[in-house]
């Protein structure tokens, strides 16, 4: 009686497998390898996901053309880009590390434009009470009720260094900096505040138009921190076409989907 070595006829099978894959692949039709070619990859800040997931949808609709996006915080997007990662178009929340990235020659410099603006709000659950003017030296910590404020890492996300910003020029900073919950990205901090974990929050104040689990107490002075800005630019790898979706985002269509989503379109 035969013995087979289980392992030899692993790596069999093994080999049966990858020459059906590639037979597979040489039978694909062109059309199919183009499109992929086609695509393009957009690494864009966690607060554009859903403007940008229906302006990528309404575009290849339109175009035949598709757009892969990659979301979360702007500064871990940038690092995987410095890394070696492709990304057609990088949209930051942020000028800081729109500036990292072409510092280091990453950016086709003549590309950027300054896209959009924002604004930052103080969130509670949607069934919460608390009424608040933000305002300086304005009673949050009161507020809190021994609870904590969500917010973005401020060494970390754009969310959290406006948030930080903000907090120091109102003169409150100082009281809360240790009943702090930090969240990664803009849309973990609006999630603490939506499930109940957190009482108050800072976020976007368009991540809090689509979430029905906050609402907003108050929004931010814009003189208490940085504008708000969401710079877009073509990496120096990118792809030809990509172009093109930059120039449709600044068109009449990407402008009405960013303003039914609470951005401030710059002109």
């Amino acid at each position: 009686m035969q013995i087979t070595d289980p392992r030899a006829a692993l790596a069999r099978r093994r080999r049966g497998l990858a020459g059906l894959a590639l037979a597979l692949l040489l039978q694909m039709p062109a059309a199919g390898l183009a499109a992929r070619q086609d695509s393009v990859t957009v690494f864009a800040a966690a607060s554009l996901t859903n403007v940008l997931q229906e302006l990528g949808a309404e575009y290849t609709r339109k175009t035949g053309h598709a757009i892969g996006f990659s979301f979360a915080a702007t500064s871990v997007l940038a690092r995987q880009i410095e890394s070696g990662a492709h990304a057609d178009i990088f949209f930051s929340a942020d000028q800081e590390w729109m500036d990292y990235l072409g510092q280091r020659g990453l950016l086709q410099p003549s590309s950027r434009r300054n896209l959009l603006g924002n604004r930052l709000a103080l969130v509670a659950p949607a069934d919460s009470t608390v009424q608040l003017k933000v305002e300086p030296n304005f009673k949050l910590a009161v507020a809190l009720a021994g609870g904590r404020l969500a917010m973005g890492d401020p060494d970390a996300v754009p969310v959290g260094r406006y948030a930080r910003s903000a907090l120091r020029r109102l003169g409150v900073w100082d009281e809360l900096a240790h009943r702090l919950v930090l969240a990664d990205n803009v849309r973990t901090a609006l999630a603490f505040v939506a499930r109940g974990e957190a009482p108050l929050g800072i976020v976007y104040a368009t991540d809090a138009k689509i979430e029905p689990g906050v609402r907003i107490v108050d929004l931010f002075p814009s003189g208490s921190h940085s504008p708000i800005d969401y710079p877009i630019a073509l990496t120096s790898g990118a792809r030809p076409q990509a172009a093109a979706f930059i120039e449709f985002l600044r068109g009449p269509f990407g402008t009405a989907a960013f303003e039914k989503y609470g951005f401030i379109v710059l002109r």
